[in-house]
């Protein structure tokens, strides 16, 4: 049987394993900040989030790869150390323990959209301002990037810049 001291000796131990794990992650990137790469967890990762963040917006089959690719041009024109910092939540959210901590999902590609959303959800209204600005940075990549593309324009009404005046 688990007692209170013995959970909480655990919830110690998990915590300060957590914060060893981040202190070494750290203490192994060296340098400058590198420029961001998308690997393929992190792709899977806006291939899942993206359809649940644009809505119905999304409807050919090529709508969520070409948001993707838009959001990974997007963070490369971002500064080294905005790129840096998307890098270590993509890391994070690529590490099952983390990614069950964080969001209580087991797997990108298991998730339902309902589940996606109230993970988003729980980081758009988190208590921790770390996990509200993640959100706000997925939210707006995600949102820039598709209304950046010109083709998604007439979904929303809008004509496109006005031409003739530069």
């Amino acid at each position: 049987m688990t007692t209170r001291r013995t959970f909480l000796k655990l919830g110690v131990g998990g915590a300060m394993a957590l914060a060893a794990g981040g202190a070494l992650y750290r203490g192994l990137q060296q340098g400058a900040p590198r420029r961001f790469s998308l690997d393929p967890a992190g792709r899977e990762f806006l291939t899942a989030v993206v359809p649940v963040l644009l809505g119905p917006v999304v409807t050919a089959p090529g709508d969520v790869a070409a948001t993707v690719q838009r959001v990974q041009a997007a963070i490369a024109g971002l500064p080294l150390a905005a790129q840096a910092e998307l890098q270590d939540l993509f890391g994070l959210l690529a590490l099952a323990p983390a990614r069950r901590l964080l969001t209580g999902l087991p797997a990108w590609r298991d998730a339902t959209p309902a589940q996606l959303q109230t993970f988003l959800q729980d980081w758009r209204l988190h208590r921790f301002a770390k996990l509200r600005s993640a959100y706000q940075a997925l939210h707006d990549l995600v949102i820039g990037s598709w209304y950046a593309d010109p083709a998604s324009w007439q979904a929303i009404g809008y004509p496109g810049p006005i031409k003739g005046l530069a």
